[in-house]
């Protein structure tokens, strides 16, 4: 980082304790580049952001409408604001993380992962490197590959190279002071070099195909092994083929297992994928060195403010790669689920700080978008599991229980949800929650027929019908809380369901977007439309109902494309009375295909084997709606 900045710590820039002087301060705002620090009242630290333009930056936060309710929530608790300005925007991005990484404000995205990165390290030595674990810079002599995602990566990689290649693993001091050979020789995962079992010609031959493997070179190993057991073969060593038989036999089998990216592959990069839902947000970064998928690392993001993906992405980014101390190798590629913010701002800083050029992709193809879909499941199973968790479900329940005012912590959770293309394959969907997460095993859909296309309250009061009818004839269990995603239409229909069929016990929550249909904006509604509930974007009962309302979507929106597709693939024809198999391949093999038999007159459809005139008739009123 350039030592020119310059802090700029000016009084006039310095609120009273009591409220923040917003216009004054601005007015005295630089248009350079720079570095943001907002502090509450007791000089904490609040928020640290960099811009471009410093004035226009931070006049934003104080616009009288269009914040967010979390950057309100941040704006209202400023007492002052200091600035750095620096030469660029890129010294701005690389000082703001390193003031994220040192004071960990609370409104700014943490990663909380403040260790080192481990390696698979080569030792430089002059007849008998070993291989050994190392963590951490890069201080040895030798070659490092890697980094691993965790220390479990690397040592499962050393186990398995003992029994590829038999190199050693074991220190110089315990090296040199051997008489024998170690136990690692009689269970055949050392060629015993420190008692000269091998000659240092053939040590570092292991050596060499060894890093060669590290590197994803798989297949240059396997031929250079099969030149190598040729040879042996037509020298008479016929142990030694044997040797080089059963190596080469095991690395292919190795090589079935792992993920490449295909022959001669040697791609380097890490894959960023970012899964979000109420609740919580997941980053799985997915590792490939050589073509080869080493393993992933999860992050939970300590998220404050309204992030989209793409500003978790550069966040995360800056936070491994060029924060200063950051471990992390950089990689030739980053493959990222959503485009970076400031991307071309990230590019310049990697050649800034690393002097290295490296590319930034969020639209790939072949085995890279394989690679990408690979780590955004780990993200979004990560994540599920994450907001499944019994302990955190019992905490929703507890505070959902606490914000409804109810006697008792509810038990069970159903969540109705319409789903439609307009007004096609209209599917209603129930899906159930209790006190360990969503209960599978008890989802419902309800196909919805007889109803205008497109009326989401009749089809509502249909599928809820369906349900309590069923409940006051003792089949099912009674939901303790009856959440509809809606607005006051559809919690009306709710009512007048539960009203009609005189079902009693349960509370109706109506969950109804915001004017700007996002979540966390949602208004809530308890047992009517008149009943507002104000609870806050973090609050765990909020949360819960998010998360219940999202799967009831997602489990909607399957089910009717489902419908909608098994509708369209149905056959006209099937819906004919008198028309069963048999007829429908007559009426298809005689005239090609279902648009010409839409063409076709009654006269040319009599003319088919098996149909007779009144058929024709039939068929022919039935395709043309007569």
């Amino acid at each position: 980082m350039s030592s020119d900045l310059i802090a700029t710590d000016a009084p006039e820039e310095h609120a009273s304790e009591s409220q923040f002087d917003a216009k004054s301060f601005l007015n005295s705002v630089t248009e350079l580049p720079g570095v943001y620090r907002m502090f509450d009242e007791n000089q904490g630290l609040l928020y640290v952001g960099k811009a471009k333009n410093l004035k226009k930056r931070l006049s934003s936060y104080f616009r009288s409408t269009g914040l967010p309710v979390k950057t309100r929530v941040l704006v209202g608790r400023i007492a002052s604001i200091e600035v750095t300005i620096t030469n660029s925007e890129t010294e701005a991005l690389l000082l703001e993380q390193n003031l994220i990484k040192k004071h960990r404000p609370p409104f700014n995205v943490l990663l909380r992962d403040d260790k080192s990165y481990p390696y698979v390290y080569l030792s430089d030595h002059s007849d008998y490197p070993y291989f050994a674990f190392r963590r951490g810079l890069k201080r040895g002599k030798g070659q490092y590959f890697g980094p691993y995602p965790s220390s479990g990566a690397v040592k499962e990689s050393l186990a398995l190279l003992q029994k590829l290649f038999k190199v050693r693993q074991c220190d110089d001091a315990y090296f040199k002071n051997r008489s024998r050979p170690c136990l690692q020789y009689q269970i055949k995962r050392c060629s015993a070099p420190c008692v000269g079992y091998v000659t240092p010609e053939r040590y570092q031959e292991d050596v060499r195909h060894t890093a060669m493997f590290l590197q994803g070179k798989n297949n240059e190993v396997i031929h250079e092994l099969m030149r190598d057991m040729d040879g042996a073969s037509q020298s008479l060593d016929f142990e030694l083929a044997a040797e080089l038989r059963d190596q080469i036999s095991a690395l292919r089998k190795v090589q079935e297992q792992q993920y490449v990216a295909g022959e001669g592959s040697d791609a380097n990069a890490d894959v960023v994928a970012v899964a979000m839902q109420p609740g919580g947000v997941c980053i799985s970064v997915l590792y490939v060195r050589g073509g080869q998928v080493l393993g992933n690392k999860i992050y939970y993001p300590n998220i404050r403010l309204d992030e989209t993906e793409s500003e978790l992405i550069s966040t995360l980014i800056t936070q491994l790669y060029l924060t200063e101390g950051a471990t992390r190798e950089i990689p030739q590629e980053l493959i990222c689920s959503h485009q970076p913010n400031d991307q071309d701002l990230l590019v310049s800083a990697f050649q800034s700080i690393a002097n290295t050029k490296i590319e930034i992709k969020h639209k790939v193809r072949a085995q890279k978008s394989k690679w990408l879909e690979l780590s955004l499941k780990n993200a979004e199973q990560s994540l599920q599991s994450l907001l499944n968790n019994k302990q955190n479900m019992m905490q929703r329940f507890r505070s959902l229980q606490d914000a409804l005012e109810l006697d008792e912590v509810p038990l069970r959770l159903e969540c109705f949800d319409i789903s439609h293309s307009s007004g096609e394959a209209t599917v209603a969907s129930c899906v159930v929650f209790d006190q360990n997460g969503p209960a599978k095993n008890e989802y419902r859909s309800y196909n919805i027929e007889g109803i205008t296309g497109g009326d989401d309250y009749a089809a509502m009061h249909q599928a809820l019908t369906r349900r309590f009818t069923k409940l006051k004839k003792g089949e099912g269990k009674i939901p303790d809380i009856l959440v509809i995603d809606g607005g006051k239409g559809q919690i009306n229909q709710a009512l007048d369901v539960l009203r009609e069929l005189q079902v009693t016990g349960i509370d109706v929550v109506g969950l109804a977007k915001g004017p700007e249909r996002k979540s966390g904006f949602e208004t809530i509604f308890l047992n009517g439309v008149d009943q507002e509930l104000a609870l806050d974007a973090n609050h765990p009962g909020f949360l819960l109902l998010q998360h219940i309302r999202d799967e009831a979507h997602r489990f909607a929106v399957s089910k009717h494309r489902w419908r909608r597709g098994k509708a369209r693939k149905r056959s006209l024809l099937e819906d004919i009375e008198g028309v069963g198999p048999k007829r429908r391949k007559a009426l298809i093999n005689f005239f090609g295909g279902l648009q010409e038999i839409q063409n076709a007159s009654a006269d040319e459809l009599a003319k088919v084997p098996g149909i007779s005139r009144s058929l024709a008739d039939e068929i022919y009123a039935n395709l043309h709606n007569i």
